[in-house]
């Protein structure tokens, strides 16, 4: 179980999660742009630069695959409201680079999955 189970702070386990995303993303080669853009609509975990694209990354964490686990909670609705903070974030910081969405999903025992294209339904 995570250091954060059920009794810890949600905000310090949030943290903790998207320090452990963000470490593993460098590791894969990322460079790391920013972190917890926010804007009325949603926010944005990371913003991460592959090569020459743009990543917008939203981490998860669930301790539990019950209910489909931390990748099935970025639903429609979760989507649109990162799609309106992509959109606050490149009015503020324009960019000829072309963008994407990823999600990594973290479970029970830190496990990672990273899912490229999360919202398009391109290969991981």
């Amino acid at each position: 179980m995570s250091p954060f189970g059920r009794g810890g702070n949600r905000r310090a386990s949030g943290a903790a999660h998207e320090a452990l995303a963000r470490r593993y993303l460098e590791s894969q080669g990322l460079r790391f742009v920013a972190a917890n853009v926010a804007c009325r609509q949603g926010e944005l975990d990371l913003v991460m630069q592959d090569g020459g694209t743009l990543v917008f990354v939203e981490v998860r964490y669930r301790a539990s695959e019950r209910f489909g686990g931390a990748a099935a909670s970025v639903d429609a609705r979760k989507q649109a409201r990162l799609l309106a903070a992509a959109g606050y974030y490149l009015a503020r910081h324009p960019t000829n680079l072309p963008c994407r969405f990823d999600v990594v999903a973290i479970g029970a025992g830190d496990r990672m999955r990273w899912i490229k294209h999360a919202f398009d339904g391109a290969p991981t």
